[in-house]
């Protein structure tokens, strides 16, 4: 008895530990989807609801801005937004002493004026010469900003332009990519399953051999047949059927090993008895293996459902980059910029992306888990 407890105490405290290290990197990319994209460059995700010391550049006003009052020139102004809440602690005026004055410290700078700058940002600039600079002095601070969560990033995502297309693009090209190869794997699992053909362990032998061969290494010479087909019918040879053609064909063994796995675990006996009674395999596949392989059927279809939402390489190599065509993962890489200087949007990016995979996960999950393990147990 204590054993047994025992057992499920480290069970549970194991899918515990599961838990955590799947959903903590998941709740930090949330979190950090909606923090400012200078908070996001100088602090992680844990540091999002304490207060966070940051460095910052400003600039003071030019020239123009100067007033005079008994003989001695000024400049006034605030560095800071007026609800940024941010407070500052230290300045400086070179970027080599970034933190050399506290606040309320009268900085002296070559042309022999005084610059002070307050906790909130206010700055007083002195000189007993007229100012002649058109553009603002540079001042280097530290300040402590408080946590700040903005919906800009979201924004940014959501309202650019190209980003409704690319959505409706991706749903083009996932729905008819997982829709046709768990049609043809159903017939070829029932095949492998329950109809007696020379050569069948051997068929299905190779078909999970198929399964460790990598998926990069098909794409140019399937291009290059592409392209050939195409220049021979004088059509263009990258399109959505031919990135239907081309998910098909790199999900059919997956799809094909696990709906077998399925069917293969039926009651043989049923099977026989539709025999006994004159049932076809036609009649045998549509009134018996269709209903009871709904679970099968369903953890399938999220599966490649999932693969060819989340493709990028695919859609790249088979698709043209025009608005028409371009799905969703291309078009977050270009708002991100052809060096990555836009990279706070990809969690905001990730979000957006899964918000169409996680309906069709919860919407089918149920059947999730039984379409998997189906096969691993007899009986």
């Amino acid at each position: 008895m204590n054993k047994n407890i025992l057992t499920k105490i480290i069970i549970n405290l194991l899918l515990l530990a599961f838990v955590i290290v799947w959903v903590l990197p998941t709740f930090g990319l949330f979190v950090s989807s909606f923090r400012d994209k200078d908070l996001l460059a100088t602090s992680g995700w844990w540091t999002t609801f304490k207060t966070n010391q940051v460095n910052e550049i400003y600039r003071t006003k030019t020239f123009e801005n100067q007033f005079e009052k008994d003989g001695v020139f000024f400049i006034k102004g605030n560095l800071l937004d007026e609800n940024s809440g941010k407070k500052i602690i230290n300045f400086g005026i070179t970027s080599k002493e970034m933190n050399k004055y506290k606040v309320n410290e009268k900085a002296k700078l070559k042309n022999q004026s005084e610059i002070e700058i307050k906790e909130n940002g206010e700055y007083i600039w002195r000189s007993e010469k007229p100012f002649k600079h058109k553009r603002g002095k540079r001042i280097f601070i530290t300040a402590l900003s408080p946590p700040k969560f903005t919906l800009d990033n979201y924004k940014e995502v959501l309202f650019k332009e190209g980003i409704g297309q690319a959505f409706l693009n991706t749903l083009t090209v996932a729905i008819p990519s997982t829709i046709i190869p768990l049609i043809i794997c159903s017939f070829f699992a029932y095949a492998l399953s329950w109809m007696k053909f020379w050569g069948r362990d051997t068929l299905f032998a190779l078909i999970v051999a198929s399964l460790v061969v990598p998926l990069q290494m098909c794409l140019i010479p399937l291009l290059s047949i592409y392209n050939d087909v195409g220049a021979f019918f004088n059509i263009g040879a990258k399109s959505y059927p031919g990135v239907w053609m081309a998910h098909t064909g790199f999900g059919l063994a997956s799809t094909t090993f696990l709906l077998r796995n399925f069917i293969k675990s039926l009651p043989s006996e049923m099977i026989e008895a539709a025999r006994v009674d004159g049932a076809t395999h036609y009649d045998i596949f549509l009134r018996i293996i269709i209903p009871l392989s709904v679970p099968a059927f369903a953890s399938v279809f999220i599966l490649q459902f999932l693969w060819v939402w989340n493709d990028l390489l695919v859609g790249l190599i088979f698709l043209d980059q025009v608005p028409s065509e371009i799905i969703l993962t291309a078009k977050l890489r270009e708002l991100l910029g052809s060096r990555g200087e836009n990279w706070e949007i990809l969690t905001t990016g990730a979000f957006v992306s899964m918000t169409v995979p996680l309906f069709i996960f919860f919407a089918l999950q149920r059947y999730f888990i039984r379409g998997l393990v189906a096969g691993s147990v007899k009986g």
